[in-house]
């Protein structure tokens, strides 16, 4: 079992936590033993995950220290921040935002650096400690692999480094030392459930969904869904994509595979269950029939946390359960006939190769074309299988390969929306 005075590195083996290892005290952990703050990266800080990072770290009574912040076009967020946590790099992706700033905006001491590329070097150099790797969608790929292959730990908020590249970003991080930490509230309820048993006693995973807005909703009433209906979620706040996939439940689709990769497990151990309240994370089930389960608020400040401090556990800003008062917690299957998203989650998860990074690429386009108002909303999960169907599938790709059907995949979505 995981050992609580040892971080998790990731990598295949026959640890608990499946594709992580464990490794001896690193670095950066003995530096925050030794009252020394970590210095840490917030990749996508003006984003729900990037602020809420933020707020851990400015109430971790100086465990932590904002050493870099990383946004690609809300320049205003990024000189607000920048004043109150004084960083040593604000880097904006967005070579064109970038432009727009004036001269003398952030405070003495913080430097202006511009581009994915100065982004990547930044981060591979011993500034840095910890990153959090909070961009949403396939973009954040490159800066976590840059992270990785420099061997740093990194809070992994951006689910889509592992649905598209799970199996080469697992073996990357196995090479160099790196280690990954995930952010998502499903898996990080899992990582902390699989620290209760050993790697093969492990018989299922069950990541828990709300249901979004729309659990409730016929078949024939999906037909009418408009965005700004399904950016109203009931438990959660987050950024519109992330809160579009929560409403096709695309989101547990692209969980389900993130899964796959991360704990090693095999598709057909991995399930979902509609739980609206939000109150259980995810579970695991053991080979004996125990199911550990990780109950909290719907607060991402909880699993944030976590990841920045793994091994460690502190008092924080995230909230509690309040056990004085009367609690319910429900739980059904999923309907897959009006939620198509979760079974193309476990064909993907399944299939593996270069399934993953397709269905991710023609998700995103197609969530921005809804609300756009260019596709309804029921045609998402259309367009994802008919991109999966039909691309010319590779089983063993290279990370060259994953980014080429990034690109095609966009390109024939887009095709089929004109």
């Amino acid at each position: 079992m995981i050992s609580p005075d040892r971080t998790v590195a990731s990598a295949t083996s026959t640890a608990a936590s499946g594709a992580q290892v464990m490794r001896d005290q690193s670095a950066d952990f003995q530096r925050s033993q030794n009252s020394v703050p970590l210095r840490v990266a917030v990749l996508g800080s003006t984003g729900s995950i990037g602020k809420n990072t933020l707020e851990v770290i400015a109430a971790s009574d100086g465990r932590f220290e904002v050493h870099l912040l990383c946004g690609h076009r809300s320049v205003d967020v990024l000189v607000e921040q920048a004043h109150i946590h004084r960083p040593r790099w604000v880097v904006v992706t967005d070579p064109k935002a970038a432009a727009a700033i004036g001269s003398g905006v952030f405070p003495e001491g913080t430097e202006l650096v511009i581009g994915p590329e100065r982004l990547e070097e930044l981060l591979a150099g011993p500034e840095v400690d910890r990153v959090v790797s909070a961009i949403v969608g396939a973009a954040g790929l490159r800066s976590t692999w840059s992270a990785l292959a420099a061997g740093k730990t990194v809070a992994l908020a951006n689910k889509e480094t592992l649905v598209t590249a799970g199996p080469l970003v697992t073996q990357l991080a196995a090479r160099s030392g790196g280690v990954i930490i995930p952010v998502d509230s499903e898996h990080s309820a899992i990582h902390q459930a699989l620290r209760s048993g050993r790697r093969h006693e492990v018989q299922q995973v069950v990541l828990t969904a709300s249901g979004g807005p729309f659990r409730n909703h016929s078949k024939a009433q999906l037909t009418d869904v408009q965005p700004e209906e399904a950016l109203k979620h009931p438990t959660w706040s987050m950024g519109p994509k992330i809160t579009i996939d929560s409403a096709t439940m695309m989101n547990k689709a692209l969980e389900i595979i993130e899964a796959r990769w991360l704990f090693d497990l095999q598709a057909d151990q991995l399930g979902v269950v509609v739980h609206p309240q939000s109150i259980i994370h995810s579970f695991v089930e053991f080979v004996d029939g125990s199911v550990i389960a990780q109950l909290g608020p719907p607060d991402m400040k909880l699993p944030i946390q976590y990841a920045l401090a793994y091994p460690e556990r502190y008092d924080g800003p995230a909230q509690r359960l309040d056990f004085s008062v009367a609690q319910r917690l429900e739980f059904s299957p999923p309907d897959l006939e009006r939620f198509p998203a979760v079974r193309l989650g476990y064909d993907v998860a399944a299939r593996g190769g270069t399934a993953g990074v397709v269905l991710n690429a023609a998700n995103e386009e197609a969530v921005q074309a809804f609300l756009r108002g260019v596709v309804k909303f029921q045609q998402i999960a259309e367009l994802c299988e008919r991109a999966v169907e039909e691309h010319p599938f590779l089983g063993d790709p290279t990370l060259e390969d994953i980014l080429r059907l990034d690109v095609w995949a966009r390109k024939e979505v887009q095709t089929w929306m004109c």
